[in-house]
């Protein structure tokens, strides 16, 4: 990795069982833009604690990975080479799903939001938690911002489309479209369509075969010359998680180098 260079996989764990989330931990540790890894939905059974053993053998030194306090999913970020320093989000509802990481990458320190969405749950819940957490990252956004003078990465399974998203599916409510829309208005820019402006860009698919674009990363765009964002599909079609895997390169805008 060159100094200014920044080299990300966002990639769903499916809450794997020991052996498979070894498995995705040798694919990604061979992954050259998996310099840092963001893992949304990790296990909290023998599988979470097997994939983050696994990433420390395939040269993830680096391993930030908030327990949640109830049996639940949560995010992980993990790093090849760059230390990782854990920061508050203001994320006060399932803030295990939503950790921070300060980070440099040679002269350019960053910061890296991971987020790990809820499903909209059973019916007796339906959208209950995916509510709360949604507006939870729409208070805090801001602070994360304000509080940092540096680029901004926030990445991750959404588990709701773009408006606009092509096909279009009534099941999803304004106020899904709303939690989207808080990124881009908090100043971020949803990276693949920067690069991507008409692509279909499916990251999911249902049974009968549908696409939806459920991951996302947005970032500074000011502060960051985006040269990449990509969905990789081989993590699905090998059968290591039923998501595609999200690659991002960036490289620090002139003037942002930090001493």
């Amino acid at each position: 990795m060159s100094t200014t260079d920044l080299r990300l996989v966002t990639f769903n764990a499916q809450h794997a069982a020991p052996d498979r989330a070894r498995r995705q931990a040798a694919w990604l540790g061979q992954q050259p833009d998996a310099d840092i890894v963001v893992l949304t939905e990790v296990g909290h059974g023998p599988g979470g604690p097997a994939l983050l053993d696994a990433l420390a053998q395939h040269g993830y030194a680096h391993i930030h990975a908030p327990r949640p306090g109830v049996p639940d999913y949560s995010t992980v970020i993990a790093s090849r080479s760059a230390p990782l320093e854990p920061v508050p989000t203001g994320v006060d509802i399932l803030a295990h799903r939503a950790p921070a990481v300060d980070l440099r990458i040679g002269g350019q320190r960053l910061r890296l939001v991971g987020l790990y969405v809820p499903s909209r749950g059973p019916a007796e819940r339906r959208n209950e938690n995916k509510r709360a957490f949604q507006h939870a990252v729409t208070r805090a956004l801001p602070g994360v911002l304000a509080r940092f003078d540096g680029p901004v990465v926030v990445t991750g399974d959404l588990n709701v489309v773009e408006p606009g998203h092509v096909p279009h599916y009534p099941v999803f409510g304004r106020w899904e479209y709303d939690f989207y829309r808080s990124f881009t208005d908090a100043g971020l820019t949803d990276a693949y369509r920067a690069l991507h402006p008409d692509a279909s860009g499916h990251s999911w698919y249902g049974r009968g075969g549908n696409g939806y674009r459920f991951d996302h990363t947005f970032l500074t765009t000011d502060r960051l010359d985006l040269t990449r964002c990509d969905y990789v599909h081989a993590p699905r079609q090998h059968g290591l998680s039923d998501h595609a895997a999200m690659a991002v390169a960036a490289v620090a805008a002139p003037g942002q180098l930090q001493p």
